[in-house]
């Protein structure tokens, strides 16, 4: 039997699949590069109509010059009907009209050329925009598309999304890690840049933690999964930065609104100066050459400029506004602990005073050990590399004043002049004084008394950051008038470190509802105020300030949420980099608003003195949003705090 095809499948073609692939070629080309090829057929249908005009053709000059209008213009007259569909009257519909106009009364060289203009002005915009975004494409591309994980004892290779918290990860050399998680297994070397922005390999072991988007350049790890697919820090930092290359600046905004009132505004004017000159083409052309182009791109170009320079170095900023905001910081607190210090105790100096260092730090740790003290740890390390440290009997924590337990039948009290005191334990004038040296040298002094007398005393101390050493300096090359430092450790200690840190001004024994007054006190001085901390502790303060920067804080939500500005390295020198990218973006914004409007105004004076026509016009309007664009993209070079 025979049967006929029916209409819908008599009108599709068979295709040899060669064909049906170089179609699908040709499509792909097409979405690629469809701006390039529309603008580079109304250029040749330009040039065509120009010959044709010279071999003496006037028909056939001006039905190519109607052709290169309406390859160039469909577009752009498409895109202003949508527009009006919104009542928005943009840039679009004035290059309409002003084409549209020109073609009516017969000005087809006018209109052809200033639609090739917008369209090649369109096409460089979009190149140009692209390249600024391209810190966020190249952080795209980092993203983990595989994962090996180990499954009923086998391995298997699974797509980086469908692997579950808890499971086993394998990671060899050149691997990207595909997830957070804990290393149980192996030692590597590994590029963090992406998160952190750190530019050196970082040695990762059992217990470390690692981030899905990083790189593991050298070994091999097995990592147990933490987070997964859009709960990954990567998926987290990738959300943030699109969002902060959305959200709109205060000056953005008001930009935005103004070009509402003024563009409708322009085309008055433009009909106003027809009706008294009942000059078509200097109506048209005040209508194109007024157009708010690079004044409405002049914010956003730099923004997403700088946000994508920023999370190269790794530095998230959460938008517009908050790096407005920045960029008039004029005051920095900064917590101590953790931020200024490392955040890990160490032991600077053993004084002993009866017996010796080896059996005196071996009997204090065996009581330290069983406490859960930051400052117990570093104490019991330092006795740990002398010797096997002994068992403890009958301890008890003293709070605010130190721990007591036995030792081999004796007792040992490591704490405090106040834990001495209870004891009824003698504290000498030469261990007084000390005690007081090491407190104003910064300096924690821990007493270890072995039954009823004072054997020595162990300085613990946080160490200072290398890079927190002329952080104040740097702050203050960048604009900022003001460092202050809190913290909750005694007047003694805080005044030494904010002596040698070069402090403007500091305070001691701070709570964290201290932190908040402090920062409204300097905000009522009428000073733009940055708090600097953890992301976790000082949550409150973060939020009081102008502006909170969470520093060191990959893969901490708390952070993520609270703060305006994550420096995800554990680095202070982010910190001026930050402040001076901001900085500069509102120095580079001002200039572009600048410029844009001192062209408007040149070429409206050109207008009126007859120097401007509407093709060079738009020509020169072109180039200052291409000049805006390109100015912002200096931004992307920024280094220097």
């Amino acid at each position: 039997m025979f049967s006929f095809p029916s209409q819908r499948e008599s009108a599709v073609p068979v295709a040899p699949v060669g064909g049906l692939f170089r179609l699908e070629r040709l499509r792909a080309l097409w979405v690629a590069y469809d701006k390039l090829m529309i603008t580079l057929g109304s250029g040749l249908l330009i040039l065509l109509g120009y010959l044709a005009g010279r071999l003496g053709w006037p028909a056939a000059a001006n039905g190519l010059m109607v052709l290169a209008t309406l390859l160039a213009g469909y577009r752009v007259a498409a895109s202003a009907w949508q527009a009006l569909r919104f009542r928005v009257v943009g840039i679009n519909a004035l290059v309409t009209l002003a084409a549209l106009g020109a073609t009516i009364i017969g000005e087809y060289w006018e209109a052809a050329v200033v639609t090739f203009l917008f369209s090649l002005g369109n096409y460089l915009e979009a190149r140009t925009m692209d390249k600024t975004r391209a810190a966020l494409r190249k952080l795209m591309e980092l993203a983990p598309q595989v994962a090996r994980v180990r499954r009923e004892g086998t391995e298997v290779e699974v797509p980086a999304e469908e692997v579950e918290p808890g499971e086993l990860v394998l990671i060899r050399a050149g691997d990207k890690i595909p997830v957070d998680g804990r290393v149980v297994r192996g030692r590597a070397a590994v590029n963090q840049a992406a998160i952190t922005g750190e530019s050196l390999p970082v040695q990762k072991e059992p217990g470390d933690y690692v981030f899905s988007g990083t790189m593991n350049e050298s070994g091999y790890l097995e990592v147990e999964a933490e987070r997964t697919g859009e709960e990954t820090t990567f998926a987290r930092i990738m959300q943030l930065v699109e969002e902060a290359q959305e959200e709109k600046a205060r000056i953005q905004r008001w930009l935005e609104n103004f070009a509402r009132y003024y563009t409708p505004g322009i085309m008055a004017v433009s009909a106003l100066t027809y009706l008294v000159t009942r000059d078509a083409l200097l109506a048209l052309t005040l209508l194109v050459i007024a157009c708010p182009g690079a004044l409405v791109i002049a914010t956003p170009v730099s923004i997403v400029a700088a946000t994508g320079n920023a999370a190269r170095h790794g530095v998230l900023i959460k938008g517009g506004e908050h790096l407005e905001k920045a960029g008039r910081i004029r005051a920095v607190v900064l917590d101590k602990t953790g931020t200024l210090t490392r955040g890990r105790p160490l032991v600077r100096k053993v004084r002993v005073w009866r017996g010796s260092e080896k059996e005196m730090l071996l009997k204090a740790a065996a009581v330290e050990k069983l406490s859960g003290h930051p400052l117990a740890k570093p104490l019991v390390e330092r006795a740990e590399s002398l010797g096997k440290i002994p068992p403890a009997e009958n301890f008890q924590v003293y709070p605010g004043c130190g721990v007591t337990g036995t030792v081999d039948g004796e007792i040992i009290r490591v704490g405090n002049r106040r834990l001495m005191q209870e004891a009824s334990i003698p504290v000498p004038v030469d261990v007084e004084n000390y005690l007081a040296g090491e407190e104003s040298a910064g300096r924690t002094a821990v007493l270890v008394a072995i039954g009823e007398e004072i054997w020595g005393a162990v300085s613990i101390a946080d160490g200072i950051r290398d890079e927190a050493k002329n952080l104040v300096s740097r702050l203050k090359a960048a604009g900022v008038r003001k460092v202050v430092m809190l913290t909750g450790d005694n007047q003694r200690v805080a005044r030494a470190v904010a002596r040698e840190l070069g402090m403007d001004e500091y305070q001691a024994e701070v709570l964290p509802e201290g932190k908040v007054e402090a920062i409204r006190r300097l905000k009522q001085e009428g000073l733009v105020v940055a708090m600097v901390g953890d992301g976790i502790n000082d949550a409150p303060a973060l939020a009081a300030a102008d502006v909170g920067i969470a520093m060191g804080v990959a893969g901490t939500d708390v952070a993520m949420e609270t703060a305006d500005i994550v420096l995800m390295s554990d680095r202070l020198d982010k910190l001026p980099y930050a402040i001076g990218l901001s900085r500069q973006t509102l120095k580079n914004i001002q200039q572009n608003v600048t410029f844009a409007i001192l062209v408007v105004a040149v070429l409206l004076l050109g207008v009126m003195g007859k120097k401007v026509v509407l093709a060079s016009g738009m020509l020169i309007h072109e180039a200052s949003v291409l000049l805006v664009i390109l100015n912002a993209m200096r931004l992307m070079s920024y280094r220097n705090g």
